[in-house]
């Protein structure tokens, strides 16, 4: 009977054994007697804070670590570091723990001091062959060894390739972060899909011609623009809008998405209608403080999200200083830079189109500075300059911004006045005589002196020979001005 209890507990022995080498994990048997002993002393020597103790030691960490003991390895163990054998592995310990473990290490001896039978860590060891090893160890007192700790089992499961792939997502993720947060433009992630949600419901309801409902409902872009949901924006966003924070910018995006921007919304939402996730066109926006902000706006639908609009990525690029050059450029096309009056060739083109259109009758008055002549050859140009943006200031103030005032030459000035008769004629003639005086008043120095001539065409009549008529009447008065001139300086 002996006998037979005896071979059975040799089966038994030789099946652990069996489990231990083959499972699929490292497994280490190992003796913590010594380190047991060891914190025993320092407990006598008064330590209380192994963690702090060992931190402020760290080569007591050290020896710790040479005071356990490896009973037994696994296949899997051998396998993992590239052992040849139990001896060359513990031959090569500190080729395995080294550089990265040493706070996990400590971590672990901590557990035991506390009073636990087992401890638990995510750290690193090392191949033989050098190759860092990201691993989850469990360890655990055997039962009936608490009182030495001279058996204890550890399990080592490998999780490099799961680190590597966190580590690679998180790097992924940190990199589109850093794409999106320094991006040299605007970015806003935005969720579209109450908006969807209202276009379904309208397509629900029949409506085919979506322009002419936007038309009949306008009201429709002002609700769908409350519905647009702001999920994040950039630091450009905030530096481009004048905002201090995130929050700021998005409790007031009542005041950046506002009056010209509803037009532009609508046209958006017509594309919307008809499907077009991928859109660019040119928008206004308004900064926090008020100025307006031409953008370059381009809106895509985030890939996936295609079914709800849930999540759409808008770019905005400020063009306000391009727009600025370009309405400056065109303002020089047709204005002359000096009095900024219209120039000959705006001029031209209105005279032409009042000519084949009216509205009837139009008048026409010519102006002539008087004087610019000798002023510039007695004061200079300087001089002769600020009398012609004097002229300038007079003409559009007695004239008023409604009608074509423009230089035609270097003293001449012509006014032209669809709509109005001689009688209007003559009323903006004499406004203007009232708007020099006024302006003699305020400049000292040389006094403003005009000479005109006006005339009024009829339809059926060519305005080209009205304009002959202002300009031949113009001469006239210039000639009795100059007259009068030579008469008072001979008196």
């Amino acid at each position: 009977m002996a006998l037979r209890s005896a071979s059975a507990a040799s089966r038994v022995d030789d099946d652990y054994q069996t489990l231990f080498q083959l499972a699929p994990v490292s497994l280490w048997l190992e003796d913590f007697s010594a380190v047991r002993e060891h914190f025993g002393r320092l407990r006598a020597e008064g330590v209380t804070d192994l963690r702090a103790y060992l931190r402020a030691n760290p080569d007591e960490v050290a020896h710790c670590s040479s005071l356990i003991r490896v009973i037994a390895v696994n296949h899997r163990t051998l396998e993992l570091f590239r052992a040849a054998d139990l001896a060359d592995l513990v031959a090569n310990l500190d080729t395995v723990f080294r550089d990265d473990m040493f706070d996990q290490h400590v971590e672990e001896l901590g557990q035991l001091w506390d009073g636990g039978n087992r401890f638990a860590s995510q750290t690193v060891n090392y191949t033989l062959e050098g190759e860092r090893l990201d691993i989850r160890l469990d360890a655990t007192v055997m039962p009936g060894h608490e009182a030495t700790w001279d058996r204890v089992l550890l399990s080592i499961e490998d999780i490099t390739r799961r680190m590597r792939t966190e580590r690679e997502l998180r790097h992924s993720e940190q990199y589109a972060l850093g794409l999106f947060e320094h991006s040299p433009v605007s970015l806003w992630v935005e969720d579209f899909s109450a908006v969807k949600m209202l276009l379904d419901e309208v397509r629900a309801a029949g409506i085919t011609d979506f322009r002419t409902f936007l038309n009949v409902h306008p009201d429709f872009v002002s609700r769908c623009m409350q519905e647009i949901r702001v999920l994040d924006v950039n630091r450009r966003t905030l530096q481009m809008f004048g905002a201090e924070s995130k929050q700021i910018l998005l409790s007031r995006l009542g005041d950046v998405f506002r009056d010209d921007m509803r037009i532009h919304f609508a046209e958006q939402l017509v594309d919307l209608w008809h499907e077009k996730l991928w859109q660019q066109r040119e928008v206004i926006n308004y900064a926090l403080d008020g100025r307006s902000v031409d953008v370059f706006m381009q809106w895509s639908v985030f890939p996936g999200c295609e079914q709800d609009w849930d999540q759409v990525l808008v770019s905005l690029t400020d063009i306000t200083a391009r727009k600025k050059a370009e309405a400056y450029v065109e303002f020089l096309g047709k204005h002359d830079v000096l009095t900024k009056l219209y120039n000959r060739a705006y001029y031209e083109d209105e005279l032409a189109r009042l000519g084949r259109k009216g509205p009837w009758p139009v008048s026409v008055i010519a102006v002539d500075l008087n004087g610019l002549k000798t002023v510039n050859d007695q004061f200079g140009h300087g001089d002769g300059d600020a009398l012609l943006r004097r002229t300038g200031e007079v003409l559009k103030k007695a004239v008023g911004e409604q009608f074509c005032v423009a230089r035609i030459g270097g003293d001449e000035f012509m006014v032209l006045l669809p709509g109005r008769d001689e009688r209007g004629a003559a009323t903006v003639v004499e406004q203007i005589g009232k708007v020099v005086e006024l302006n003699n008043q305020f400049y000292p120095g040389t006094a403003l002196s005009f000479s005109i001539g006006y005339a009024t065409c009829v339809q059926g009549e060519r305005l080209s020979d009205t304009v002959k008529v202002a300009d031949s009447r113009m001469y006239d008065a210039k000639r009795a001005h100059y007259e009068a001139l030579d008469d008072r300086r001979r008196d």
